[in-house]
């Protein structure tokens, strides 16, 4: 991973003001942008549309402890249970506490979730829950309606500018190391075209995940690894990048396919389909795990990848004909089935894991503050501890809300006065746009599911060759392309380390979970340093 720490490109041609910008327009940004207008003026800035962010592609739901028969503690023990012992205890505790108020704030905005004839909320349960706590809206469009109802609150508030088409580039900082803003590039008309520079007394990125980094993925497009590429050429730690969730269901559209996978939501297991295999044998029963096809997604996702292994194929199939009134109940699953000439009703569904989820991400306090201070992150960028080295299902949405209200409180404390900006030393960076394809085949081949020694050190060689090939024509590929390099450097660095098995990090020459290494890789742009649990 080269050690710039900024990106090549030209000086900002624009200034625009504000309190607290924050980058990214999912869940987590749309709902710190509400709770930093507690601080002052607000900017949102977004890369593609306001409503194009990662979690209007959730077809999960959000989990909190809402049933008669449930508790927060019993959340809390489902949360770590699937993080295998890298979880922040506290950071879980603050998740489940506080995530039902936070859920009700979300629906005091407008947010509709499904209810039963009684008026009731309709309850469902995910892989690794042991009751049912989630909650969803449309059936299996949750994300789109939780992203309509903050979007239309952000919109129309009166404290909150918004910037959409805009890459983050680099943050700004004073000579002491303070958060003072950031740079970015807008793809528009009028003054605010092409690279500027937005001077802020708080930044909070919320910039979402770094699917892209891999070959196949349930991710957008715009899930480059931004935010954490940021923030390592800022300086600020980042954590648990090797702990990549694959999503076990990702609609298999044949071996050429790459880039965005539909999804195939895990509640439909929860809701009876199992998997089984081209010999109609079963992938994962309750002889492998307790909860059988309802595993947590790593358990599942390894045991797909082993059957595929096995049998040498390249998907395995989901049996969701017995699912009573499936067409109403994920009528996204269906369409996109359906539109890949598969009918769920009648055929088993191909399916393939694919990288869905970063556990890992930028390092930050119960209050989402990072190592840089003025810098906070907020959702899947961040690393809160709360997923360990794996994501209980239905925790992310919860995740966003619930720190993204801590980052507000912490800001409503009070901001420093905006201060000084001095440009950062050391060569800029920029690597060929072209490198892109050939580093997500890499990642995929030597970082995916399946790692070894062998296949991390032939992962790694590949990306110092990539860095051999620079650019001197700033672009959005450019830059996308540079970002999505330092991420899977830090990624493969840090797998390298983790010698063993655990969570979503599975190394086939270290098969079992170490308590050697029950602890938690910290990279910055000096290194990857290791750091024990402390009990």
């Amino acid at each position: 991973m080269t050690a710039a720490t900024r990106l090549l490109a030209p000086d900002p041609g624009w200034t625009t003001h504000a309190d607290v910008v924050v980058v990214g327009s999912g869940v987590a940004g749309l709902t710190t942008a509400l709770h930093a207008t507690r601080a002052g003026r607000v900017l949102l800035v977004t890369k593609v549309r306001v409503d194009d962010g990662s979690t209007r592609w959730a077809q999960g739901g959000v989990a909190a402890a809402l049933g008669a028969d449930d508790s927060p503690l019993e959340h809390e023990q489902d949360t770590l249970e699937a993080g295998v012992g890298l979880c922040d205890p506290q950071a879980v505790r603050v998740l489940c506490e506080e995530g039902p108020a936070r859920l009700r704030e979300l629906m005091g905005l407008g947010a509709a979730f499904d209810r039963d004839p009684d008026g009731e909320l309709m309850l469902t349960r995910e892989g690794g829950h042991h009751r049912d706590r989630i909650v969803h809206a449309g059936g299996d469009a949750t994300g789109a309606e939780v992203s309509r109802a903050l979007v239309a609150a952000v919109l129309a508030h009166p404290r909150i500018q918004l910037i959409e088409h805009a890459l983050v580039l680099d943050l700004l900082r004073t000579a002491d190391g303070r958060t003072a803003g950031l740079t970015l590039h807008v793809l528009g008309e009028g003054t605010q075209d092409g690279v500027g520079a937005v001077h802020a007394r708080a930044v909070v990125l919320a910039t979402g995940g770094m699917g892209q980094v891999f070959s196949s993925t349930t991710n957008p497009a715009v899930s480059t690894g931004d935010g954490v590429a940021l923030a390592l050429r800022a300086g600020a730690e980042v954590t648990d990048l090797e702990f990549v969730q694959f999503h076990p269901t990702a609609l298999w559209l044949g071996p050429q396919a790459t880039g965005q996978q539909p999804l195939i939501s895990e509640a439909v297991r929860g809701e009876g389909a199992f998997l089984v295999d081209g010999d109609g044998a079963r992938v994962i029963t309750t002889a492998d795990h307790p909860l059988a096809d309802l595993a947590p997604r790593d358990v599942v996702a390894k045991a797909i990848t082993r059957r595929m292994h096995a049998l040498g194929t390249d998907h395995v199939f989901l049996d969701a004909r017995g699912v009573p009134g499936i067409e109403a109940r994920f009528p996204t699953v269906v369409a996109r089935c359906r539109e890949a000439g598969i009918d769920p009703v009648t055929d088993l569904v191909p399916v393939a894991p694919a990288a869905h989820y970063a556990s890992g991400g930028v390092l930050t306090d119960l209050d989402g503050r990072t190592s840089v201070p003025g810098l906070y992150a907020c959702g899947e960028v961040a690393c809160t501890g709360v997923h360990g080295a794996n994501r209980l299902a239905s925790n992310s949405l919860l995740e966003g809300l619930v720190f993204a209200g801590r980052i507000g409180d912490d800001l409503a404390r009070g901001l420093p006065e905006q201060g000084e900006i001095v440009r950062q030393g050391r060569d800029a960076v920029l690597l060929d746009p072209f490198t892109r394809a050939e580093l997500a085949r890499h990642m995929t081949e030597g970082a995916g599911v399946l790692r070894s020694a062998d296949s991390l050190a032939a992962t790694a060689k590949a990306l110092l060759a990539l860095e051999d090939r620079p650019s001197t024509a700033p672009s959005p590929a450019a830059w996308e392309a540079t970002s999505l390099h330092a991420v899977a450097s830090a990624l493969v660095a840090a797998a390298q380390r983790r010698r063993e098995t655990r969570g979503a990090h599975w190394r086939e020459d270290f098969p079992l979970a170490s308590e050697d290494w029950r602890g938690h890789l910290v990279t910055t742009l000096a290194g990857t340093t290791y750091r024990p649990v402390e009990d």
